[in-house]
């Protein structure tokens, strides 16, 4: 008789948290038709970048692919034709995959990437019935001709606060045909000395 009694405790203390939560508002979305909105910064689906001319971002230096710790990116360079070229530089991307199933979202790729050609946007609807489907090639991460956005790098790059602006190096230049600054480049504001400064020299001017 006990076991029962203490049966039907149980059983009404389970039966008590269904009925608080059946008076809840709930909170499942029904997907595909309703979203939930994700941070700006959300890492997703690989998208390459064009300029406003229509020129793309990629150089095929394949610095994203000898980054990438999960050998997910896989680049064939080959040299711009003069009267046609594809990118600013001196070659482009002629194959671009990324292998979905083996990419960690790591972002390592935009990091490194000197042009900001590829970002990780916020698409994170990446199922996929077949293998095939989930190695995307550089016509499906190639953003459409008319459009040129740097999409997630606006975010993880916000303007420094007025207090530190005058810290920051604000001298530019031009990296294969894109403008950026000087600390992009590893360069400061500092005045470059005309001569090399020797340590021992200064060491033994000051013993004097």
């Amino acid at each position: 008789m006990d076991k029962v009694i203490d049966d039907l405790i149980s059983l009404g203390k389970g039966l008590s948290i269904t009925f608080k939560n059946y008076l809840e508002k709930p909170v499942t979305k029904q997907y595909p038709e309703e979203k939930r909105p994700v941070p700006n910064r959300t890492r997703g689906r690989h998208v390459l970048h064009r300029y406003e001319d229509g020129l793309e971002r990629c150089v095929g230096c394949l610095l994203c692919q000898g980054t990438c710790p999960a050998g997910a990116i896989y680049i064939e360079a080959e040299e711009n034709e003069k009267d046609a070229p594809v990118s600013k530089g001196e070659r482009h991307a002629r194959i671009f995959d990324v292998d979905l199933l083996r990419c960690i979202y790591c972002g390592h790729c935009e990091m490194a990437c000197p042009t900001n050609a590829i970002t990780l946007e916020n698409n994170t609807a990446l199922a996929g019935f077949t293998r095939e489907s989930l190695l995307l090639h550089k016509e499906d991460l190639l953003e459409p001709e008319g459009t040129a956005t740097l999409g997630t790098t606006e975010y993880w790059d916000p303007k420094p606060p007025e207090s530190v602006k005058h810290k920051v190096p604000s001298q530019t230049g031009r990296f294969d045909g894109s403008s950026t600054s000087a600390a992009a480049v590893g360069r400061g504001d500092l005045k470059l000395h005309s001569k090399p400064i020797n340590p021992k020299v200064e060491e033994e001017g000051d013993d004097e």
